[in-house]
């Protein structure tokens, strides 16, 4: 460690917990972070400044000025250019020492077994349903710890998953239909802060080492009640099946697509032939019994084809599949 990074590093090397020999554990780290905005940013910020050696920030966002009250990494020069590419060049600015490359795409079930492959940690910081299931069963399969947050008005959680501890299936096998946005509910900038920096924190909790582990925890938080909450869940057993999220470029013409958005949210859908249907009415593509021809459920987000894909099971249904479109 140069006198530079020596002086950066001070406050923190001095804790028993740290020393000379954490820092350089954190200095060969790498961590993968998907989502470089509300949730990102503080993750990004607080695990650059602890001397991280390598970011990878995954984001096919750009910066819009609605998102400046809760991503402090951007500055009105920031609107329009790619989140990630931002991010880069802020954190750069903020700690040299730390290696940051930029991913500017869409985090998929093509692209995430690579991504995970290269990092020590992941940080789903998307506030994405579909992402996280993705991210969950990509570290699942490589035995990578993730930490997983999700923050909505002025509550949320974070929880440490995979990496030997089950995985975010285990425990949310299954999403509610009728759960908002930040757009459509709102979000305040010190609460996505608050999850934020937890996340950060049970990274740099798994990079120590620091015993009791972080895996198997959730850490709930209510910024109106100011207060904290969580459950343990280590031990909870794998589901024996689940629904897998497919690319788009997965869908085959034998297919039976369902298209759960609306005809006003999206006129056109990507794929000729889709029935288009909402979730209450889902059931209306089963015959009796039901056939062995899969069935592929898209929305944007992912949330709807969760929900849908649970009435489609508890029907008998069994080759299925879900697609976000974004």
């Amino acid at each position: 460690m140069s006198a530079p990074e020596s002086g950066r590093y001070v406050r923190q090397t001095v804790l028993a917990e740290v020393g000379a020999a954490g820092q350089a554990q954190l200095a060969a780290a790498s961590v993968l972070v998907v989502g470089a905005g509300g949730l990102g940013c503080p993750v990004l910020q607080y695990l650059a400044g602890a001397g991280v050696g390598r970011l990878v920030v995954v984001d096919h966002d750009t910066v819009e000025e609605s998102n400046l009250h809760r991503q402090p990494l951007y500055t009105m020069a920031d609107i329009g250019a790619a989140k990630a590419e931002a991010a880069r060049a802020a954190l750069t600015r903020f700690n040299p020492a730390v290696a940051v490359e930029a991913t500017v795409e869409r985090l998929t079930p093509q692209n995430a077994a690579r991504l995970v492959a290269s990092a020590q940690v992941v940080i789903d910081a998307a506030d994405s349903f579909a992402v996280t299931y993705i991210l969950s069963d990509a570290c699942q399969a490589a035995a990578k710890p993730l930490v997983s947050a999700s923050v909505i008005g002025l509550s949320g959680y974070v929880g440490a998953f995979c990496g030997g501890g089950p995985s975010y299936r285990a425990i949310f096998p299954d999403v509610a239909v009728d759960g908002g946005t930040c757009a459509t509910v709102g979000v305040l900038g010190t609460a996505v802060a608050v999850l934020g920096g937890l996340q950060a924190h049970l990274a740099l909790h798994l990079l120590l080492g620091l015993e009791p582990s972080a895996l198997g925890r959730v850490i709930t938080f209510d910024a109106r009640k100011l207060g904290f909450g969580g459950f343990g869940f280590a031990g909870s057993p794998e589901p024996e099946t689940h629904v897998p999220f497919i690319a788009p470029g997965a869908v085959s013409a034998d297919d039976l697509v369902v298209d759960l958005r609306s005809l006003e949210e999206a006129p056109q859908s990507p794929f000729a032939g889709a029935r288009r249907l909402d979730v209450d009415h889902v059931a209306e593509v089963l015959t009796q019994p039901p056939s062995r021809q899969r069935i592929v459920l898209c929305c944007r987000s992912g949330q709807r084809a969760l929900a849908a894909a649970d009435r489609l099971r508890a029907r008998g249904a069994e080759n299925l599949a879900l697609v976000a479109l974004g």
